[in-house]
């Protein structure tokens, strides 16, 4: 079973090359003045809206081109696709009769995160009939190549483009080393380049999955010279921590990668590590990174090769691009997080998770309260 969201691509009758984004609503306030003080950079996504079921299963009205083809993976018929149209579009100060025809574009299934049910995602093309119909100050017309260009040089204070056009449009646009993947792997790209593909692992109820994150960029340049970075590769694997069971998937992906391949581990839980030893088996030449704290809690059958210490600050070298540590401890004394430097994507481990509060792993000097050493 999956929750479903409608998104919607509002092509520009005068510029087909553009497409309607909406400024998205800022978090809640937390009622905390130092967290609710922070202002971030405003996020443009494409309007949406979650869509409902028929209750009656009566037709809506609406034709949706393509619709068909895409019959083995959702029957819209089941769905209240013009209510969720006339919220989409509300949303945009437009009405439904405002749009020419709409099109099934895409239909997207979310890797199995958890520990709620995946979200999918319907993306419905139309495009405006009037030319002269201005839309309001909480939209923007932007092309896909302006949202890649805001993904991939993302700088302080600037607009972000959110997930449903990197999903929807801009991974379409970009090579990217996750169509070398095995094909029934799901996982999600956001940013370009950034793969998190959900592994079943031991990690802790609710939660069922822990994110194997791979960095594999399509342009590797030769810098092995450069001194200042602590490790260089030509890809990335963070955190390979899923349960016995799918350790062929790990292979899997493990082959699909360069050999110059560099693993990087948060911190030293089981379901952050418990996938070293088939690395290191597939690939002996990969180069291991983690703190010294995080490495003496690892067993030799999990990792028996040299590796490289670090303590945050350092910078990665992978496939040309930068990426520097940051020591962030707390659920555990050695824990560090990883900076994606070009679009400035932190990978936090268990540092932060996306739903409840980590843990502190007391009996491995996890503590948020006194300074680190």
């Amino acid at each position: 079973m999956a929750t479903h969201v409608l998104a919607v691509i509002l092509k520009n009758p005068s510029n087909d090359a553009q497409f309607l984004l909406l400024k998205q609503n800022p978090p809640p306030k937390f009622g905390q003045d130092e967290y609710d003080s922070y202002v971030d950079s405003d996020l443009w996504d494409l309007p949406s809206t979650l869509l409902n079921l028929q209750h009656n299963h009566s037709n809506s009205g609406i034709f949706i081109q393509a619709a068909q083809s895409f019959s083995q993976n959702i029957d819209l018929t089941k769905f209240d696709v013009q209510l969720g149209l006339n919220r989409v579009l509300e949303q945009v100060s437009f009405k439904v009769s405002d749009v020419g025809e709409w099109t099934l574009f895409k239909y997207v299934e979310e890797a199995e995160f958890g520990p709620g049910f995946p979200v999918n995602t319907v993306f419905l093309m139309g495009k405006l009939l009037d030319a002269n119909q201005n839309c309001h100050g909480l939209c923007k017309w932007m092309s896909t190549e302006s949202c890649l260009n805001w993904l991939l040089e993302v700088k302080p204070c600037n607009d972000r483009v959110g997930p449903l056009v990197v999903v929807g449009l801009v991974n379409d646009l970009k090579q990217s080393a996750a169509r070398k993947l095995p094909p029934t792997l799901r996982y999600q790209e956001y940013p370009p380049g950034v793969i998190l593909v959900p592994m079943r692992s031991r990690t802790v109820k609710p939660f069922h999955t822990t994110n194997l994150v791979i960095f594999a960029p399509e342009n590797v340049s030769d810098t092995s010279e450069d001194c200042s970075f602590v490790s260089h590769g030509d890809a990335l694997i963070v955190d390979p921590g899923c349960r016995h069971e799918y350790h062929e998937e790990l292979k899997q992906i493990v082959a699909c990668l360069p050999k110059k391949l560099i693993v990087f581990v948060t911190h030293h839980h089981r379901d952050h590590v418990e996938g070293l030893s088939i690395i290191q088996k597939c690939n002996p030449n990969a180069m291991l990174l983690a703190h010294e704290n995080t490495m003496r809690r690892i067993g030799k059958g999990d990792w028996s090769l040299g590796y490289t210490s670090i303590s945050g600050e350092e910078d990665i070298l992978v496939g040309g691009q930068r990426l520097t540590v940051i020591f962030a401890p707390g659920h555990t004394d050695g824990h560090v997080a990883l900076l994606d430097v070009s679009t400035n994507s932190l990978i936090v481990g268990d540092h932060c998770v996306g739903q409840g509060s980590a843990a502190l792993d007391i009996t491995s000097g996890g503590n948020m309260t006194e300074p680190q050493k």
